[in-house]
């Protein structure tokens, strides 16, 4: 089978994009694992399958890496919004998206030569209550500083999810060299029964964090959107950031707006398109 695709990234997480609105094709891990292949493949973080929605424009089919699916991928959904105006499958510039966390509101933002350069993404209010992130920690308030241990290491994780769940950690060191070292065994700790994305975070003043992460299924990648929003949340929830922020990532910075409890999290960055090509799988 031939499946004719666009290499795309967002703040460089990369993705291999194609659509299938016929729903015609299944793809099984080892399909995807060769895509995202960096030698034998494309090369990719995830296989994003544009699809037909029954409640939105579109389906947004996010398959990791390692051929697990996701509920949500936050630079992977700037990149299906480009995609699909730039192929001709929609021509509005506010774009409903249904993902496997629900219906996202994008907004395709055009740069001065008319062409699709970023895209804003109303990402719904974050999930605090611990058995909906999911996490095995009875509480009734949200999870700010639970301690996980990693490599002889003591961190203290905040826990948000945004639709896909998320430890996010507070540093004061270069996190750089983290995510590799601590990302695995905080990924798969035992009070995460579907796993978790890993943020390490350091704070530079109100309005900026740098952060890296550890992405579940898919290992340390350049950047992660739903992990930025999540940062967010977690800085704003203590007292640390202001209601708009800059996250800087390896791969480049996401803008990110939250006022505070039942207001949704507003996600603004990049979304470009590599190459296209065709594959035969």
């Amino acid at each position: 089978m031939e499946i004719n695709f666009k290499k795309m990234h967002g703040t460089l997480n990369d993705f291999v994009v194609f659509h299938d609105l016929e729903n015609r094709i299944l793809l099984s891990v080892e399909q995807v694992a060769h895509m995202c292949d960096r030698r034998a493949g494309i090369g990719a973080d995830g296989v994003i399958v544009v699809r037909p929605s029954l409640i939105a424009d579109f389906f947004m089919d996010y398959i990791n890496a390692d051929g697990s699916l996701a509920e949500m991928c936050g630079n992977g959904i700037r990149c299906l919004a480009k995609y699909a105006y730039d192929c001709g499958l929609t021509a509005k510039k506010t774009l409903p998206v249904e993902t496997r966390a629900g219906v996202k509101t994008l907004e395709l933002i055009s740069g001065s030569n008319g062409s699709i350069e970023r895209v804003r993404v109303n990402m719904a209010a974050p999930i605090l209550e611990p058995e909906k992130i999911p996490a095995n920690v009875l509480s009734d308030h949200p999870i700010i500083d639970y301690p996980l241990e990693s490599g002889g290491r003591i961190f203290l994780g905040t826990l948000v999810s945004m639709g896909n769940p998320h430890c996010v950690i507070f540093v004061d060191e270069d996190p750089d060299l983290l995510p590799a070292h601590y990302g695995p065994a905080i990924e798969t700790h035992e009070i995460f029964p579907a796993k978790t994305n890993v943020e390490f975070i350091r704070v530079l003043d109100r309005k900026r964090i740098v952060m890296r992460v550890w992405e579940r299924g898919s290992g340390e990648t350049f950047s992660c959107g739903t992990g930025a929003c999540a940062a967010a949340v977690a800085a704003n929830l203590k007292g640390l950031a202001d209601p708009s922020c800059v996250v800087q990532l390896l791969g480049g910075s996401l803008d990110i707006e939250w006022k505070g409890t039942s207001f949704p999290v507003i996600m603004t960055g990049s979304a470009v398109t590599v190459f296209e090509g065709s594959i035969t799988i």
